[in-house]
């Protein structure tokens, strides 16, 4: 394991902004460093499709604008 991973953007809820899907670069906004800022996105299974407006979970950031997301769990999801 790599002890110079950055965790700041891990478990953070995005609203994608770009289509995400296998073999595109997505975008979701993120809250960061006291704002929001655009990352591109990628789908961390490698083939789950999220469309503009779907919320998801950040899995894994890569500096310095990428992230890996997942679909956003039931138990985080807004009544």
């Amino acid at each position: 394991m790599h002890k110079d991973v950055d965790r700041s953007l891990t478990g953070k809820i995005g609203r994608v902004t770009g289509r995400i899907g296998p073999g595109t670069v997505g975008e979701v906004m993120l809250p960061f460093q006291g704002g929001t800022s655009a990352f591109h996105a990628h789908p961390f299974d490698k083939t789950s499709v999220f469309e503009v407006g779907d919320k998801v979970l950040v899995i894994y950031y890569e500096p310095p604008q990428t992230v890996y997301v997942e679909e956003l769990p039931d138990v985080l999801r807004e009544a």
